[in-house]
């Protein structure tokens, strides 16, 4: 509830806004920034939020109830306005407003601002003047149109610094690539800079979808090249027209209008929006990007496509000649327009087809944005889904927290002999593979579970609570009572209360808790006891395979303590190289004599394995 402290506050604050464009910033009572706006009269749009006679919104009325003060940037035109909103929510994401969602993941091509640049993928913006395109949201499109772009151009791949100076010097040499025409050998001077940055002008059009402008300077260059006589450099030249065409007998025409085009569509269900971005370049489609919004709950089509448009055009370098949209931007439109005219240094028109061409074009876009929220919204049902099973597993131990972090120990030995123990973590119903361990048993080599037990978990719990690591939700134990029984042993050494344990018997999948001699009620078809199914599995898997490697090597040193003239370091070594009996045992005396130090012994060795002495 807002104080009347901060209500007179407010109240004075309104009386004195200005009659002029800029952005509004509000804020809760700890002083968090909830909402970023921009009017083109603070006045009147600030004072808006006030009034009793405005329309309900429930998002709206919800965000009022929080503003305990608010503060105010003056611009000079509602076009900066609009610039400085779309930075101010980009830098701090306010809860009430419609966010992109974060796209720091996603990569860009980067051509980079140097005597001779080089090209690469990126997902760190350094601004060095360096130029970059993108965010790429598919990864494998964007591989794919790198490396076109290096199968055609002859693009260095060193990362040498090369200036004037490194050249004069003879610093550096050519590489294999000059020698098979993949680079222009700029580190020996064969390329003046002036004449590698045409071919990267070409590049960066060749990138942004422009391959006919691409062609248009590539054969003005070849004729130049043959009047001068340079026919193997025309004929590069040519090679790489060719490829170009290669590449666009690759593409579909789409608009025989061969028109710059962006085309937007926006999906909208109760909780989420996804827009996708069509980039049409000279007829046609050169790529599609996808994102997906945040705060957009409650919002309609208009709202979500004003915000996307803001946010996508304020970081993308390449403006179109023609934007398409889902819908009209009413109020915002001829401020949105006149920052992208003013951004591209050129009139960009925002069109609302209805029907032809476009509205076709349009239509597919949307289909796609669509099928991107579905698959977003089937995502969201399975992680639902692993929450509805550990809500279950929680119901069915009587736990008082939801079991997020469990951890699963096994045994493995045969009759106590090379016992080793498993740890296997699942967080949040899925295994994490980094927070797995092995565990070689210390104990003397009788075959006994239960101390076996009890040492491994006594081992990963001190380790725990010396480094004063968070304990896992639930530890499950593969076993019966016995194993139980040790387990808690172990943990009562420790002095470690109060922590949840379970056994999972391999007889009936029955399981185990502290303080009851019976096993639990479960149901054979909870999702929960297959969760614990799933765990015990999984550590049993873990620990066979520690258990079958520790044999193999013990195994093949038993074998090799019968060769005469084996000792401790020369069985490490065939270890190392072969790792286990069958492998050194499938080996040739040739390969055995490869292993340092074996070639005048490595007949003798292959003998003893298979017999063929004595």
């Amino acid at each position: 509830m807002i104080s009347i402290t901060t209500v007179n506050k407010i109240e004075e604050k309104l009386k004195h806004l200005p009659s002029r464009p800029g952005v509004y910033l509000f804020k809760d009572n700890s002083g968090r920034i909830i909402y970023i706006g921009k009017a083109k009269v603070l006045r009147n749009r600030v004072r808006s939020y006030f009034q009793s006679s405005r329309s309900v919104d429930l998002k709206v009325v919800r965000m009022i109830s929080r503003i305990s003060d608010f503060e105010i940037i003056i611009t000079d035109s509602e076009v900066e306005a609009l610039i400085l909103e779309a930075n101010l929510v980009k830098q701090h994401r306010p809860r009430y407003n419609i966010n992109l969602k974060d796209d720091k993941s996603y990569p860009y091509i980067r051509i980079t601002n140097e005597a001779f640049p080089r090209i690469f993928p990126t997902r760190k913006i350094v601004k060095d003047g360096s130029k970059y395109f993108g965010p790429y949201t598919d990864v494998l499109s964007m591989k794919r149109l790198l490396n076109s772009a290096k199968k055609i151009f002859p693009i260095r791949a060193c990362n040498l610094s090369l200036n004037d100076e490194t050249i004069r010097q003879g610093k550096y040499r050519v590489c294999l690539n000059y020698h098979i025409n993949k680079c222009l050998g700029p580190c020996e001077g064969h390329v003046s800079s002036a004449d590698y940055h045409k071919m990267i002008e070409s590049v960066e059009n060749f990138i942004r979808g422009k391959s006919s402008k691409v062609v248009e300077l590539l054969k003005d260059r070849m004729q130049k090249l043959a009047e001068e006589r340079r026919f193997e450099v025309a004929a590069n030249v040519r090679d790489q027209l060719e490829s170009i065409e290669a590449f666009q007998n690759r593409q579909k025409i789409i608009d025989p209008a061969f028109a710059e085009r962006d085309i937007v569509a926006t999906a909208l269900n109760r909780s989420d929006s996804c827009c996708v971005v069509f980039r049409m370049r000279e007829g046609k489609i050169v790529g599609r990007q996808h994102f997906y919004m945040s705060g957009t709950a409650e919002e309609d089509l208009m709202s979500v496509t004003i915000a996307f448009v803001k946010q996508y055009y304020l970081k993308v370098d390449e403006i179109p000649d023609e934007i398409i949209l889902p819908v009209s931007l009413g109020d915002e439109c001829d401020s949105i327009r006149s920052w992208l005219t003013q951004k591209a240094t050129r009139s960009v028109r925002l069109t609302v087809p209805k029907k032809g061409i476009k509205a076709n074009i349009l239509k597919m876009c949307r289909n796609n944005a669509r099928l991107l929220l579905k698959e977003l919204e089937i995502q969201k049902q399975q992680r639902w889904s692993k929450s509805k099973t550990l809500s279950a597993l929680q119901k069915d131990l009587h736990l008082e927290s939801t079991p997020n972090h469990i951890e699963a120990f096994d045994i493995s030995n045969l009759q106590g002999k090379e016992a080793v123990a498993s740890m296997v973590c699942f967080i949040d119903g899925k295994p994490k593979k980094s927070a797995y361990r092995r565990y070689k048993i210390r104990v003397k080599e009788t075959p006994d579970d239960f101390a076996m037990m009890h040492e491994v978990v006594f081992r990963r719990f001190n380790r725990l609570v010396k480094g004063k690591q968070p304990l896992p939700d639930l530890i499950l134990i593969d076993g019966g009572k016995g194993q139980l029984s040790a387990a808690l042993a172990a943990l009562n050494r420790l002095e470690v209360d109060n922590q949840p344990v379970a056994a999972l018997a391999k007889r009936f999948d029955e399981v185990f808790v502290p303080g009851h001699s019976a096993p639990q009620n479960i149901r054979k078809d909870s999702p929960g006891l297959v969760l614990l199914q799933q765990i015990r599995d999984e550590s049993h898997r873990f620990a066979i395979d520690f258990h079958r490697q520790r044999r193999n090597k013990s195994a093949l040193v038993s074998e090799l303590d019968t060769i005469p003239g084996i000792g401790e370091k020369r069985k490490k070594m065939l270890i190392k190289h072969f790792g286990s009996v069958e492998n050194l045992k499938s080996a040739a005396p040739e390969d055995i004599k490869k292993v340092k130090g074996f070639a005048k012994i490595a007949q003798n060795v292959w003998e003893h394995l298979h017999d063929k002495k004595g």
